[in-house]
């Protein structure tokens, strides 16, 4: 199968609900003409990121009943869409939320499971911490999706890769802050990237948001790696872009006959070996 995805590197504008879902909307319209069938938008595009206390105030359920969520379901019967915004649930707990939507129905929904507190960094402050990972099907194949900080921790994709997906949707609101370091964070991100493709045998779409947010810089640059690592497409530095890549699942096979790793993986080995370790400590 080939289908074509759209990574969606937005620059959204801090707190404003209705005009963010305007851009999606736009966005939306834009990348179908184009003929892309999944478009991806980068962590908390609907929001902005750095809320504090404000995401209280933008917060959305994600069902039909509210008219924000019932109109990002609406332009998914359009394409595919994955959408990034501040969740509150019945009891009122604030998350960090990833939603694919298709052909006007909520597929899955990732809750940001790791919640960044060093540096700059404190959402925990703010949002709960998701508790699950799971892959899921859509029509172009198993999925999984994780959100940032998720995706430091090679354990997420892991198990994502052992759930059956083979596309990680990963999307990110990263600022550049490591220039004084051995290599910048985009550097870093890139490599992780590239890593997973190559370690997985997977599609690794990363969708990083741009453009500045007060004295925060994001620095865009998304990518698509293929299951045989190599880079598929890769989005400006610092500026919006509708970034179109073809995926071709054919690659898969090819891929995973060159090097086995899925085949000879042993998951029952690491899962018996977590269960001791954990036992002991």
């Amino acid at each position: 199968m080939k289908f074509t995805v759209g990574l969606a590197q937005a620059t959204p504008v801090l707190g404003d609900l209705a005009a963010n879902l305007q851009l999606h909307l736009d966005w939306a319209i834009e990348a179908a003409g184009q003929g892309v069938d999944l478009l991806v938008f980068p962590e908390l595009a609907l929001t902005g990121y750095g809320l504090g206390e404000r995401a209280f105030d933008v917060a959305i359920r994600a069902d039909a009943a509210d008219p924000t969520f019932a109109a990002l379901l609406a332009a998914s019967e359009r394409l595919d869409l994955v959408v990034s915004f501040v969740e509150v649930d019945e009891r009122h707990r604030y998350y960090i939320t990833a939603a694919y939507l298709s052909a006007g129905r909520l597929v899955h929904r990732h809750r940001k499971v790791y919640l960044p507190t060093y540096g700059e960094f404190d959402e925990a402050h703010t949002f709960a911490h998701g508790d699950r990972v799971r892959a899921f099907d859509t029509r172009f194949g198993r999925v999984g999706l994780l959100v940032c900080e998720d995706f430091w921790h090679a354990s997420m994709p892991y198990l994502l890769w052992q759930d059956g997906a083979d596309i990680l949707l990963l999307l990110s609101a990263s600022l550049e802050h490591g220039q004084a370091e051995a290599t910048s964070t985009a550097d870093k991100v890139l490599a992780i990237n590239r890593a997973y493709a190559l370690l997985f045998t997977d599609f690794v779409v990363h969708v990083n948001r741009a453009g500045r947010e007060g004295d925060a810089e994001f620095w865009g640059g998304s990518t698509v790696y293929g299951p045989d690592a190599g880079l598929l497409v890769e989005g400006p530095r610092g500026e919006p872009a509708l970034v179109v890549a073809t995926l071709d699942t054919d690659a898969l096979r090819a891929a995973r006959l060159r090097l086995p790793l899925l085949r000879d993986e042993r998951p029952d080995l690491t899962a018996r070996e977590l269960e001791r370790m954990t036992h002991e400590r």
